[in-house]
């Protein structure tokens, strides 16, 4: 690995202590409430919200791994939007809602998945010679 990339990651592990180590009272602190299948509203409508958001980013997936091609895809929206998504889910940890954790936990899942296939199908391009048209 180049030193600069190196440097780039001992970076951020650094920043992210920080971060981590001024939240050492930020706990949940009702974690088994969370278990309680009881729905209020406000959860209902979180349900329906986020079912939204976080499938937004599979009609995408779908025409890549259809295609079995990279081409048009770009992985950094879907790596910094699922980087994100694992902060709301520790927040819906602390706020004890069930749907933006839920949602959330999904939502990670298909952009890391769509990241994953990006850069598979991005090498299998690489390695495959290319063609010359005309000869």
């Amino acid at each position: 690995m180049e030193p600069r990339r190196v440097i780039y990651y001992l970076a951020v592990l650094f920043l992210s202590m920080i971060t981590l180590c001024g939240c050492q009272d930020v706990i949940p602190h009702d974690a088994p409430s969370l278990l309680v299948p009881k729905f209020q509203r406000s959860e209902v409508i979180g349900v329906l919200a986020g079912f939204g958001t976080t499938f937004a980013a599979v009609p995408d997936l779908v025409a890549m791994l259809k295609r079995r091609s990279s081409a048009g895809m770009n992985p950094r929206m879907s790596a910094i939007t699922g980087a994100f998504q694992v902060l709301w889910i520790y927040y819906g940890l602390l706020i004890l809602s069930r749907p933006v954790i839920a949602w959330n936990v999904v939502a990670v899942l298909i952009n890391f998945l769509s990241v994953g296939a990006y850069f598979h199908f991005a090498r299998k391009e690489k390695a495959e010679p290319k063609s010359v048209v005309g000869s």
